[in-house]
């Protein structure tokens, strides 16, 4: 029987409720206007370069007055949320990205007097930076004043922030802040409509509403189904001319709790170290076999788990996490809090311009005295899809 498109959407959610009783459902309804700042194109500057400041586990409460965690004694009487201010001012200052992302607990919700206040504060430095800037929540910034959605649709309003509560048109989708975002090539380039870059965000939950499953949150159905066609749409558009390409674009996944696959790496096989636990859902979503079969995510970033700032590679995807950013955030006395800078460059074409994407690379920088890099490598070329260490900052 041939159903009219509105009749269609019905079905469509009702079986979403009845199949998945807690998802959201994301229509034009609930979406909001795009806002004029979401409308800034992300594309590579002259130099063929792009540079990701990724920020995980701010957990950001009340400022001055809230205190630090896993600090050294002597440093708990002038230790607060502004360290955590100035060392993302810092790194702003040093690193100079392009874009920054925020992979979640951006607030650590049950000490948020207002989450509104907290939010506003949490971001002020890229905000204040004039730097584009993306958002995706962890498990935590939901406990203050603020439901999800809420803390979604407080994100997208603020200034210079290219988040979104979800993509336009899809009608059914669980949780908020599912969106991707495109680079385009260099301008005056023959790539300079085309996106070359392809970024992820995905909400990856707080905690699992199954009463059988005691765990954390994890991406859902109808995400991988929004994520697959995302990902073919994007491939087509790179295979189509101008400067018609062959498969697919690179492309980059942010979200805030890690797949269970992170659990896959030991000291022998990964860049940083790992001293938390895998702190994933308890059950496989499938989502890290999706993303092997879609062909274009060349690495995966998340948080979560602050004492791990490792990248492994796993069937030719990089997972990695950031480390601990955040002062309120638990932590280790000694071992610096840090930040994840991503480098992306392309490559020269043979008449001397900017075209694909060439190489991948990665490093984080510690809030020590003089911001120290370490763990340079490259996550993946063109020439060479391995990892390769780097050193520094190179």
């Amino acid at each position: 029987m041939k159903l009219a498109s509105n009749s269609l959407v019905e079905v469509v959610v009702v079986l979403c409720l009845i199949l998945f009783p807690n998802c959201s459902l994301a229509t034009k309804q609930q979406q909001q206007p795009q806002l004029k700042h979401q409308h800034r194109r992300l594309q590579f500057g002259k130099g063929g370069e792009l540079k990701i400041l990724q920020v995980a586990d701010m957990h950001y409460a009340d400022g001055k007055t809230t205190p630090c965690s896993d600090v050294f004694e002597s440093q708990l009487a002038t230790c607060s949320d502004i360290n955590t201010t100035a060392f993302l001012h810092r790194m702003i200052l040093a690193e100079k990205p392009h874009l920054i992302v925020f992979t979640g607990d951006n607030i650590f919700g049950f000490d948020a007097t207002d989450a509104a206040k907290s939010l506003n504060a949490a971001f002020a430095p890229a905000i204040s930076s004039n730097i584009p800037w993306a958002a995706v929540l962890g498990n935590h910034d939901q406990e203050s004043t603020l439901s999800r959605e809420g803390v979604m649709k407080h994100i997208v309003r603020l200034k210079n922030t290219l988040s979104k509560i979800n993509p336009v048109g899809a009608h059914v989708i669980d949780g908020f802040g599912n969106y991707n975002l495109e680079v385009g090539g260099v301008e005056g380039s023959s790539f300079e409509n085309k996106s070359v870059l392809n970024l992820y965000f995905l909400d990856s939950g707080d905690y699992s509403t199954v009463p059988a499953i005691t765990s954390y949150g994890w991406i859902k159905p109808s995400q991988q189904f929004w994520f697959e066609r995302t990902s073919a749409k994007l491939r087509k558009a790179y295979e189509a001319k101008p400067e018609a390409q062959n498969g697919s674009a690179p492309g980059l996944a942010y979200f805030h709790i890690p797949l269970p696959e992170f659990a896959s790496f030991d000291s022998s096989n990964f860049t940083g170290v790992r001293q938390d636990g895998i702190s994933s859902a308890s059950v496989n979503s499938g989502f890290f076999t999706t993303l092997v079969t879609a062909g274009d995510v060349k690495a995966v970033f998340t948080g979560h788990d602050h004492l791990n700032d490792f990248c492994g590679n796993l069937t030719g995807i990089q997972l990695c996490y950031a480390g601990g950013f955040g002062y309120h955030a638990y932590g280790k006395a000694g071992w610096a809090r840090r930040a994840r800078v991503v480098k992306v460059n392309l490559e020269r074409t043979e008449n001397g311009g900017w075209g694909a994407v060439k190489s991948i690379k990665t490093w984080k920088r510690l809030d020590d005295q003089h911001l120290t890099a370490i763990d340079g490598q490259i996550l993946w070329s063109k020439s060479s899809p391995g990892t390769k260490q780097i050193g520094g900052t190179s």
